[in-house]
């Protein structure tokens, strides 16, 4: 069934990071389907262009960047190309990010680097560089990152991961300071378990978390992506420095999955 769009971000450009498939995807889908024009990016050059290519089919106006947002170079290439073939940018969601598993006492140092490196240091980059462009337009727009469950609740062997999560939800508050005289909200949401591609390759991801769930069920990829939608939306416009879980229940009991 087609989304049912309102409009309500119509002449809105929006960045999207990690979008070639899963949440970052969905994100980009209903972005579109509420009139924004989306750059979309991801690392894999192939999957960038085919989930760009098919938002387009729809006739929806998305751009493919694809890269390694981790490098500065790669968001300056996301920020020319959306003030170039849409005029201007109003929006960017960090939805970039990699989940590396490991025992904190035999944790490589090169693993952590990783994910410092693509989680914070990307969604910091992507950050500063849509502010700046954003305060150049004197538009106002909205930032919005993507934290975890996990940067709530401990789990295990995720220590390096949970702790960039935790830092980005930081991150959002100590933006409100430097960012609300130019009318940019930041905030962040935290998903929980969530079916994508990736998780529903385990054949016993749905069953696990089915069960741990009060909601009785894993989040699916609409379910977060109509929480970022609120955040860059005109409804949440004095919403600023905060951070909204989505997990059905999950972090207030907390059971491991192990």
């Amino acid at each position: 069934m087609e989304q049912q769009s309102s409009g309500k971000l119509k002449g809105e450009v929006a960045v999207v990071t990690g979008a070639g498939q899963g949440i970052g995807f969905e994100i980009a889908n209903q972005l579109c389907t509420e009139g924004a024009a989306v750059v979309l990016n991801d690392l894999d050059e192939k999957l960038s262009e085919a989930a760009a290519a098919s938002l387009a089919a729809k006739g929806y106006a998305c751009v493919s960047v694809p890269g390694d947002v981790s490098a500065a170079g790669c968001i300056d290439n996301m920020v020319g190309t959306a003030v170039k073939h849409f005029g201007k940018l109003t929006i960017a969601i960090a939805n970039a990010g990699i989940t590396l598993f490991g025992d904190f006492l035999t944790y490589p140092a090169a693993s952590l680097y990783k994910v410092m490196q693509l989680n914070l240091g990307g969604s910091f980059l992507l950050a500063q560089a849509t502010a700046r462009q954003i305060i150049a337009q004197r538009s106002g727009g909205s930032i919005l990152l993507m934290s975890s469950v996990t940067g709530h609740q401990a789990h295990k062997n995720l220590a390096a991961y949970g702790m960039t999560k935790a830092a980005l939800e930081m991150l959002a508050k100590n933006l409100v300071v430097e960012l609300s005289e130019y009318n940019i909200s930041v905030n962040a949401i935290a998903p929980g378990a969530t079916l994508t591609e990736r998780t529903t390759n385990d054949p016993e991801y749905i069953h696990t978390w089915s069960r741990i769930t009060p909601m009785g069920k894993p989040a699916t990829v609409q379910d977060i992506a109509n929480a970022a939608l609120f955040f860059v939306s005109p409804a949440s416009r004095h919403i600023t420095g905060q951070s909204l879980v989505i997990d059905g229940g999950w972090t207030s009991v907390s059971p491991s999955p192990y």
